[in-house]
């Protein structure tokens, strides 16, 4: 959701003065939940808690943060997904869930790298259902002390990755070059393909759009994605998960009463009016897409395309490149599937599944998501 748009919800002059009359309350920052990155690696010395310090920085949809992890057994993490972290309205086969797991796993890996630390990892060991994540493990993780283990150069950019989700600068173009060097960053089989000629973008600036309209516009689907929004300060340090809106205009907005999930539900309203919009011109200020194709849809197909991603993810970052998915036409729920077979048509080779789309571009900078503390996740 862009930020900034949400002045227009009441007038700039009126929430502008608020913030005066607000004051402490408008300048409150939920630190505790930001908190997270900074105690990456710097909390631990037992070298499974360092490496998934960094872990539980990954990307993942919706924020959910749907990682459980089991450490009794020595030199072994087993990685389980929570089952209250699923999305079944956007998401009904948990195959973004399981992609953001693979992101988790990935950066598991490099941070133990970093440590002299190899991982022999078990993706799905003891088999998986194709329709939904059950109990049995995710990943077995099995840590070993490596001389010869290379660190990885992206690992480098982990504390300053972020999703981009405010308008890119359409003045800046991207060259092919770049998203060359974007592609080169996969390693784990997904086919990594991108596009800056202005053919494409307007293509895929169109059907990103109008999936989200879909989204936006089917109401159980709209309504999972804001039943996760966070307004606050108060709301995202009691639940640093989901779809946080911080700083001083949304403390202030929440504070007058300006944006409430009723309001912003209400297809009549100018918040649901102010808020599509919003979100609307981030998909028109595409200046290139990239995407990941894996040559399957096996729950390992998924995983990989999660740890190819992060990755891809982590080179834009070092180039200064901004990264935001945009997910909605490849969900497999019914209201979606004309959008999702012509993706597919646009995108795929032939058995292909397009796992990840995402527009590229030049923007703001932006913070980190809140995340829950690595205590949190442990089983």
């Amino acid at each position: 959701m862009q930020r900034r748009k949400f002045l227009t919800l009441a007038g700039g002059g009126v929430v502008l003065a608020a913030t005066a009359t607000f004051g402490p309350i408008a300048t409150r920052q939920p630190t505790d939940a930001l908190a997270p990155w900074g105690d990456a690696g710097s909390l631990y010395e037992e070298p499974r808690m360092r490496a998934l310090s960094y872990a539980i920085l990954a990307p993942n949809p919706h924020n959910q943060q749907p990682w459980l992890v089991d450490i009794s057994a020595r030199d072994t993490v087993v990685l389980h997904v929570d089952h209250s972290r699923l999305l079944p309205h956007t998401d009904p086969l948990n195959r973004q869930i399981t992609i953001g797991l693979g992101c988790f796993l990935e950066l598991m890996v490099m941070a133990a790298a970093e440590d002299g630390y190899a991982i022999d990892l078990q993706v799905f060991p003891d088999g998986s259902d194709l329709n939904a994540l059950d109990d049995r493990p995710v990943a077995v993780a099995t840590f070993r002390e490596d001389g010869s283990v290379t660190p990885d150069p992206l690992f480098a950019h982990v504390m300053d990755r972020r999703s981009n989700k405010e308008p890119f600068d359409t003045s800046r173009a991207l060259s092919v070059e770049t998203v060359d060097t974007l592609r080169a960053a996969a390693r784990h089989g997904s086919r990594v393909a991108g596009d800056v000629s202005e053919s494409s973008i307007a293509a895929l600036r169109q059907i990103t759009t109008d999936a989200l309209i879909v989204e936006i516009e089917t109401p159980h689907t709209f309504k999972e994605s804001v039943d996760l929004f966070r307004i606050g300060k108060a709301e995202i340090e009691a639940n640093p998960d989901g779809i946080d809106f911080s700083g001083p205009m949304f403390e202030t907005l929440g504070a007058l009463g300006l944006m409430t999930r009723e309001g912003t539900l209400d297809p009549t309203s100018t918040m649901f009016a102010q808020g599509k919009a919003a979100v609307l011109e981030n998909t028109q200020t595409a200046m290139g897409h990239l995407w990941q194709a894996t040559p399957g849809n096996t729950r390992l197909d998924q995983i990989n395309a999660g740890r190819d991603w992060v990755r891809l993810n982590l080179a834009a970052t070092a180039l200064g490149v901004g990264m935001q998915p945009l997910s909605q036409a490849l969900q497999e729920y019914p209201e979606m599937a004309s959008h999702y077979a012509q993706i597919h048509q646009m995108l795929a080779q032939e058995g292909e599944t397009v796992q990840m789309l995402c527009r590229l571009g030049y923007g703001v900078a932006i913070g980190p998501s809140p995340r829950w503390p690595l205590e949190a996740k442990l089983i």
